[in-house]
């Protein structure tokens, strides 16, 4: 499906459902865009609308972590980013004149070892272009004013620029549009957003005359009472600042100038004299924010997704990440369901794994207290607590889908080793069929699941007694035999009396002993539309204890 013709020529299906169109997005913003083109490559038809004008090109720089980095090179787009951006090595920290140690930003643990600084417009900008490259384009000034869902579609009416008003439905609509988002607030989902007091946030895209600029690829932070001051290094050279402060005048409605910026920068780094020039023009990003999460993500044939789900203050700056995670989460399973291969139930989850995960970035942003600034006596307790080294960053990649519905970690508990349900699968460097190690995400899938086995133990008939269980399922389970690396990669792949099936996004659905294919068989049944998912969705179904 393409959306380059006009609203007017689509052809209406049964019921004023559009035959062209599988689901709406509503909203172009990362998020969005990732869904849309999860959607596409998984082979749903897609319109994607916004009531912008056009593309924005506000002065925003986004940090891409490990694991939305994974996700976008899932959907095939994590490269094309990447040549876009600047992976910031280390950060330095310093307190007044007094430097402090650095955070180290790599690890082993993933293939993105370092954060990807990119500017916003960029990102989406190459979104939009690969979403085109499958066939979707977004139509801008197209302004969603009514949703309805029913038992077998959901209707909308669009409001374009012409004044025209559009009647449309299309079997599903999901609703990325941001915080005030008209697709929530239609299908009735209460949102109560907390405003995060004692916090302001001025930002902006600057060359400084002085410090920090010395090394490419360097991050800063500077902390004071009152105030800390976040610099990354962008492509093509200069530094975004972000600086966090109290909020001394409640009052005050607009937002900080570039002024306001300098001023506060050389108040933090005991630079008077500093300059910052502008090397985008200023964006119109709100200064206060506050902290909400829908209370549920799904209404029938309506979801929610990206800042329409959650929101909070952008320290950590994982915000959008989140936002992609959840695209990236919903996708396969909205897919799925489409095509008959889930009960309806699975959507369910994509609720309750993306509330969970966003409630504990709300909770966790409230005492990043590397980034919020503090008063005098909170400041001198945390630098002087701070470690001069060692310091590193792992938070995206600890989150998980434990204890959720799509997790069953039957595996014997004696068994520590590898991952368990609801981890993301550890990027492991295993051999399959030649004397070269690969990393394992790059033996994964988006359009599949993936059965992993040890391969000392997987024996013929092993193996088809479990092909037999995929072979029911109605969407393709790879079977895949891999021998680790080293004894490091063993642990970290798990026990090798232990199966490990792996989700189209790269979650851990089930652990379970590989001599048990029963357990294979009742996970799969679960999550098909004729098992008990169909009707009542997988968490009323799972076991209760594995032994």
């Amino acid at each position: 499906m393409t959306s380059e013709r006009g609203a007017g020529d689509r052809v209406a299906g049964p019921e004023g459902v559009d035959g062209d169109v599988d689901v709406c997005v509503v909203g172009a913003g990362p998020a969005g865009l990732t869904l849309a083109i999860g959607l596409r490559r998984l082979g749903l038809r897609v319109r994607i609308v916004d009531n912008a004008s056009g593309a924005g090109h506000g002065a925003r720089v986004l940090v891409l972590w490990a694991r939305a980095r994974e996700a976008l090179d899932a959907l095939g787009v994590g490269e094309l980013l990447r040549r876009h951006g600047v992976e910031p090595d280390t950060v330095t920290i310093h307190a007044r004149d007094r430097f402090l140690g650095e955070l180290t930003t790599g690890w082993a643990l993933s293939a993105h070892a370092r954060p990807l600084a990119v500017a916003r417009h960029d990102v989406e900008r190459l979104l939009r272009e690969e979403l085109a490259r499958l066939g979707t384009r977004v139509e801008w000034n197209a302004e969603v004013t009514g949703v309805e869902v029913h038992a077998d579609r959901a209707a909308f009416t669009l409001r374009h620029a012409d004044g025209r008003v559009e009647s449309a439905a299309a079997p599903w609509i999901v609703g990325c549009e941001g915080a005030s988002s008209v697709v929530r607030d239609r299908l009735g989902i209460p949102f109560e957003a907390h405003r995060r007091t004692g916090l302001r946030v001025a930002q902006g895209d600057v060359r400084p005359t002085g410090p920090p600029g010395e090394r490419p690829g360097r991050g800063h932070l500077f902390l004071s009472p009152h105030r800390s001051l976040l610099v990354l290094p962008l492509p093509g050279g200069g530094f975004r600042f972000f600086c966090f402060r109290d909020d001394p005048g409640p009052s005050r409605a607009t937002a900080p100038s570039g002024a306001g910026l300098r001023d506060l920068a050389a108040d933090v780094l005991h630079a008077p004299g500093l300059r910052l020039v502008a090397t985008t023009a200023p964006g119109r990003d709100r200064d206060r924010f506050g902290d909400g999460v829908a209370a549920r993500l799904r209404h029938g044939r309506g979801l929610l997704a990206g800042d329409a789900a959650h929101t909070w203050a952008p320290v950590g700056g994982h915000g959008v990440n989140v936002g992609i995670l959840g695209a990236h989460n919903l996708a396969w399973k909205l897919a799925a369901v489409h095509r008959g291969q889930a009960g309806e139930g699975l959507l369910d989850t994509y609720s309750d794994e993306q509330r969970r995960m966003a409630v504990r970035y709300v909770r966790a942003m409230r005492f990043d207290f590397m980034e919020l600034p503090l008063p005098p006596l909170g400041h001198r307790a945390f630098t002087a607590a701070l470690p001069r080294r060692g310091l590193r960053r792992r938070l995206d990649l600890r989150r998980d889908h434990r204890g959720g519905a799509l997790s069953w970690h039957l595996a014997a508990p004696h068994r520590r080793t590898g991952p368990r349900a609801g981890d993301r699968m550890p990027d492991v460097r295993v051999v399959v069929g030649g004397p070269v190690a690969r990393r394992m995400h790059t033996l994964l899938a988006y359009g599949r699941w993936t059965l992993i086995l040890h391969a000392a133990r997987a024996e013929p008939a092993v193996v088809d007694a479990l092909r037999q269980e995929c072979a029911r399922f109605p969407a393709p389970v790879r079977i895949l035999s891999v021998t680790p690396r080293d004894g490091v990669e063993a642990a970290r792949l798990g026990h090798p009396g232990d199966l490990c099936l792996v989700r189209p996004d790269g979650y851990v659905g089930l652990v379970a002993p590989l001599a048990r294919p029963a357990l294979l068989r009742a996970y799969l049944a679960a999550l098909g539309p004729a098992g008990p998912g169909a009707a009542r969705g997988p968490r009323r179904i799972r076991p209760r204890r594995a032994w």
